[in-house]
């Protein structure tokens, strides 16, 4: 569907509608009074929301981000699927193929509470099927209010069960790296990516001085982001995993990325609600699984 016809059918009149994106992606761009947010339709990914009354993002996206089919969009909330990190089979690109496809939109509403709902679906194809053998329907649900919350629902559609490792890989906004804490995590095992995936244990909030990439096991519901800087805190809430994962890649490997500016990493921070590392989700013929997260930024 073109913009006209995707505004024909989905717009939400004063709230929600369809723009030519950068690279001439479609977009939706929301501004309900509650807040602000943009959409990428291209792999179902979140590429910023504003909660009214706040004058910074949320959701941190590279001035440097690539918008053409077949490379995935640097920042926002990239969905990885249906694995984490590497193809445990060799075939297909890091972190899955789902951030790299067209979705379909399946549905727009407004709620009297002040809540935009967006249903985006993405299904399996004779391409998808040469990469990973299985029939699945993939939705993620995307409700803009005070809040920003996420549903990604995995559905098994074949008769044969299947495991997936999953992420919703969001790139938060900090102004600041240095002044940075993540607190929730005290006490917690991780792996550490940046030490051979040597397992060890956090004490007290998670600071970044360099280089950060760790799988935390076990992780609670409930994270917060403390923005000193600014100054704010991000809570995140989850749910349908087990695992959380933290990524800063420093100065060295941001230059490296010729879709991110050199400096950067200075000014994000992922913290990831997964399915990572033994956190591996097997789902029978026919089931699903939910995997959730929602933003708040608190006093």
């Amino acid at each position: 569907m073109n913009i006209e016809e995707l505004n024909a059918e989905f717009a939400v009149p004063d709230q929600l509608e369809f723009i030519k994106g950068k690279g001439g992606l479609p977009f939706i761009a929301i501004d309900n009074g509650a807040a602000c947010a943009l959409i990428s339709i291209y792999g179902g990914q979140v590429l910023g929301y504003q909660p009214a009354g706040t004058t910074e993002e949320v959701i941190f996206l590279s001035q440097k981000a690539h918008y053409e089919e077949g490379k995935a969009i640097k920042g926002g909330i990239p969905i990885c699927w249906p694995w984490f990190g590497a193809d445990p089979e060799g075939k297909g690109p890091a972190h899955g193929f789902a951030r790299n496809r067209m979705w379909k939109v399946i549905q727009t509403e407004s709620s009297n509470e002040g809540v935009t709902k967006v249903i985006l679906g993405f299904s399996n194809s004779t391409a998808t099927q040469k990469i990973w053998p299985h029939t699945f329907e993939l939705t993620l649900e995307i409700s803009v209010g005070q809040s920003l919350g996420l549903v990604l629902t995995t559905r098994n559609t074949g008769n044969q069960a299947f495991t997936i490792t999953q992420a919703l890989h969001t790139y938060f906004s900090v102004d600041e790296i240095n002044q940075v804490k993540i607190a929730g995590l005290d006490g917690v095992n991780y792996l550490d990516k940046v030490d051979n995936f040597k397992q060890k244990q956090q004490t007290g909030e998670v600071a970044i001085a360099g280089e950060v990439d760790r799988i935390y096991t076990e992780a609670p519901p409930l994270l917060v982001i403390d923005d000193a800087a600014r100054p704010r805190r991000i809570q995140i809430e989850s749910s349908g995993n087990n695992t959380a994962v933290v990524w800063n890649p420093w100065a060295k490997i941001t230059a490296s990325m010729v879709d991110l500016e050199d400096d950067a990493y200075q000014h994000f921070v992922c913290v990831e609600t997964a399915n990572a590392a033994d956190d591996a989700i097997e789902i029978a013929a026919g089931e699903s699984h939910r995997l959730t997260a929602n933003y708040r930024v608190v006093d």
